[in-house]
């Protein structure tokens, strides 16, 4: 155990008992969902077990245990759900014991391999109050004030992103007809959304037609007189646009991924080739999907070209800027994402570059009326004019989650986000002038954003990784080595970056390339930090590279 830690012991107490009368199990229940001294007491109490656990656990210098998955599986095997209830701090106890010890820390400054950091600590007490008042933004009438807060919340990033006048946004932040932006459990969601409004849209209802919402879409396809439907997009989309695919009927067959260069962006001239023989096949194109951020390199499609063409062919165009998103809140990085206004629609993730937690996606719409084509209705909720949020949603009831949004935009504002942007993108180049300073390692490409790929060379092979003239079978090997080498450092848990292949590099098309991919989006990653993974990373691959 490390020096210092808060001892924790397991409570007798999570031992279930079949010795409860009627009454006496009647009693204890009420006293779960009861108010009063006595449940003020109990909950201040769970409360401070709670804040120890949570010192502790942020406290500890790893990232990981060295618990294998195996072992974790074995203790959680058992199906049976306990008759008699739990003590809630035995409960508490056990599960710190068995779950929170062995769980990744992803507020570690050491923790640089996936777009997860931590949350700023007001979020903490946050999630206690959306818990509590259990609000379901669905309708109005389980929501209330929250229902506001969320439209102005979206209304914000709204205007983050197309920055229309004041009347627009004074004309739709709160008109019950219009929807600026969707709230979403997370960017999958979002995409999926987006597609679904495209799809909507483009095979509307039309005279004695009823709209592919209603008759399907091989009817719809039909009525319309076209073969089949696709997207288009970059090789490196999200794999969430297959969900999507998938989903809406579409099918993943029918996702035209384009060849993405050396530098992860699409190739234009093969985008506008594939633009013209769908339309040759009379293959409808529900839409054209533009890349801000991919999650493997942080590369950043041509925007504005991609606009150009989606725009002469009146096809709906979405940007994935779930990572990228929120560099339009930094002055001096925020011309990388030009083009993104003139997006139809954009997918940004909260919980990565805008520090919130898990569930908190959102779609933003260009125009406010698009969202009414998926809008649905039921009698007893979201009955037609009404402004319940549920009308125009995937999802049913969902948390006020828009509440950590909301606060974020206030307690850190654009200009904090802002900072954070900029110190991400300064600890990025530090992490890549290290990596080129090192002769151990070979820097892949250079960051867009602040994610960087790099892999480790063993000393033999770094003169020819230098004049890049390393054979297939050589690359092939040192893939072998940078595979083992990412998984001995993230079971050794002090540290942790993920790990991805690359199908183009400068080594060509036909020789995939592992990466170590690194992730610099923790506020508390130091440049010490960073010299630490490299360094460990190092003395592993050392050693592989001996046996």
């Amino acid at each position: 155990m490390r020096p210092g830690a808060i001892v924790i012991p397991i409570s007798q107490d999570v031992r279930h008992s079949n010795e409860y009368s009627p009454d006496l199990l009647a009693d204890r229940l009420m006293k779960l969902f009861g108010a009063g001294g006595d449940a003020i007491e109990h909950d201040l109490t769970v409360e401070r077990r709670l804040s120890a656990i949570i010192q502790d656990f942020f406290g500890m210098a790893r990232v990981s245990t060295d618990v294998q998955v195996r072992s974790l599986n074995e203790m959680f095997n058992n199906s049976r759900i306990p008759s008699a209830p739990a003590d809630v701090e035995g409960y508490i106890d056990d599960l710190y014991e068995k779950v929170i010890r062995h769980s990744i820390n992803t507020s570690s400054p050491r923790y640089v391999g996936h777009m997860t950091a931590g949350v700023p600590h007001f979020v903490w007490s946050l999630g206690k109050l959306i818990t509590a008042l259990n609000q379901n933004v669905v309708k109005s009438e389980t929501s209330k004030s929250f229902t506001p807060v969320e439209r102005q919340s979206l209304a914000m990033i709204h205007r983050l992103v197309y920055d229309f006048s004041d009347a627009f946004y004074d004309g739709h932040t709160q008109n019950r007809n219009s929807t600026l932006g969707i709230m979403t459990s997370g960017g999958t969601l979002a995409n999926i959304t987006a597609l679904w409004c495209a799809r909507n849209s483009l095979l509307r209802p039309v005279r004695n037609f009823r709209g592919v919402e209603n008759q399907g879409l091989p009817a719809a396809l039909k009525h319309y007189g076209f073969k089949g439907a696709v997207v288009i997009g970059s090789s490196l989309m999200h794999y969430s646009l297959s969900k999507a695919a998938d989903v809406l009927g579409i099918g993943a067959a029918n996702l035209i991924k384009i060849p993405a260069g050396p530098d992860g962006r699409i190739n234009l001239p093969a985008l506008e080739k594939a633009v013209a023989e769908c339309r040759s096949r009379d293959l409808k194109i529900i839409a054209i999907v533009g890349i801000a951020g991919t999650t493997d390199t942080g590369a950043i499609d041509p925007l504005p070209q991609m606009a150009d063409i989606a725009r002469r062919g009146r096809i709906h165009f979405h940007v994935d800027a779930a990572w990228g998103g929120p560099f339009l809140f930094s002055n001096e990085h925020q011309h990388k994402l030009a083009g993104i206004q003139r997006a139809d629609s954009v997918t940004i993730d909260g919980h990565k570059q805008m520090y919130l937690p898990m569930g908190t996606g959102m779609l933003l719409l260009r125009d406010p009326g698009a969202a009414r084509f998926i809008e649905k209705h039921a009698r007893y909720i979201v009955r037609p004019g009404s402004v319940d949020l549920g009308r125009r949603s995937l999802e049913g009831s969902r948390s006020a989650g828009a509440l950590f949004l909301h606060a974020a935009l206030h307690v850190i504002g654009r200009e904090g986000y802002g900072l954070l942007i900029d110190e991400g993108m300064r600890r990025a180049k530090y992490l890549a002038d290290a990596v080129k300073f090192r002769p151990q390692f070979e820097l892949l490409a250079l960051p867009q954003l602040n994610i960087l790929v790099y892999r480790y060379i063993p000393e033999q092979l770094r003169a020819k990784a230098r004049t890049k003239d390393l054979t297939r079978s050589e690359n092939l090997r040192i893939n072998q080595i940078n595979t083992r080498l990412q998984k001995l450092q993230r079971n050794a848990g002090r540290s942790f970056v993920s790990r991805t292949t690359l199908d183009t590099t400068c080594y060509g098309s036909d020789t995939p390339i592992v990466a170590l991919r690194a992730i610099v989006a923790n506020p508390l990653t130091t440049e010490a930090d960073i010299d630490l993974v490299l360094n460990e990373q190092a003395l592993i691959a050392s050693n592989l590279s001996r046996t």
